[in-house]
């Protein structure tokens, strides 16, 4: 009986040696996620309760929404892309292989000036005109932001005529562009340029602009003015053959969850 028994021990014993060995179920790959710089600090906070709730890892990947368009159209290894137009998502569905986008969030154009600078919303336009000040912008068609801001002189145009003139020739254009200078580590973008006095004044979204402020306090934030506001509707869009997970994560964008982050943030509702 002990002869028996001694193999069928050893047998059992190996196979719960093995099945120690044994990796647990792994864990899903990431989801590839592209989105527009100024989502940066929302989407951060959203993925991580996004993660911590379904287990679904998320790799991102930020930068001009333009740039990460021509990225995807590269082969950039994307599920979903979050940019801050809806023009740049399109053109990717429009090529094929990627779904018409879906409006989750607004954002608007707000003025962020330096602490001399003598402002107010009822007197930017008179302030973004004076030939002594500097107006610093993002980079058309490589950022949406860009795209906004010669969108706001064209509305001023229509309120002061030669306006456009004015703002477009002496627009400075000091990010978002595919070799603007980047803000050393931990810094971010716009108040880095405020501080190293590249302009006196600079449009960029009213989230960036709080963003800024926060962290550096003596820049002032100026709401723009009703008749020359731009509003920003930021489209997402999901790669045609993406796995069920970036769906899942579009609507947890949409959902009153992450909402909530983007309005504390200073977006607004789609």
């Amino acid at each position: 009986m002990h002869h028996r028994w001694m193999p069928t021990a050893l047998a059992a014993g190996a196979m719960l040696a093995m099945a120690g060995c044994a990796s647990p179920s792994a864990a899903p790959p990431a989801l590839q996620v592209y989105a527009a710089g100024s989502l940066r600090e929302v989407f951060t906070e959203v993925v991580a309760a996004h993660q911590a709730r379904t287990g679904q890892p998320v790799a991102l990947s930020f930068g001009a929404s333009g740039l990460l368009r021509e990225r995807i159209e590269l082969g950039a290894p994307a599920h979903v892309f979050a940019s801050a137009d809806t023009q740049h998502p399109a053109r990717l569905a429009a090529r094929g292989g990627w779904q018409a986008p879906v409006v989750f969030v607004r954002n608007g154009l707000c003025a962020l000036a330096g602490e001399r600078v003598p402002v107010a919303s009822a007197t930017l336009l008179a302030t973004l005109l004076r030939p002594d000040i500097r107006v610093g912008t993002s980079t058309p068609v490589a950022d949406p932001s860009g795209d906004y801001a010669w969108e706001l002189f064209r509305r001023a145009e229509a309120v002061q005529p030669g306006a456009f003139a004015v703002l477009d020739a002496k627009a400075l254009q000091l990010t978002g562009g595919a070799h603007s200078p980047k803000p050393p580590a931990g810094r971010g973008t716009y108040a880095w340029v405020m501080e190293q006095g590249q302009a006196d004044v600079f449009l960029t979204y009213c989230t960036n602009a709080i963003a800024s402020q926060r962290e550096l306090p003596r820049l002032q934030v100026v709401q723009v003015p009703p008749e020359l506001q731009v509003g920003a509707a930021y489209g997402v869009s999901v790669r045609s053959d993406a796995p069920p997970a970036a769906q899942a994560f579009v609507q947890a964008l949409r959902s009153e969850l992450a909402q909530a982050v983007f309005r504390r943030m200073g977006f607004v509702a789609p």
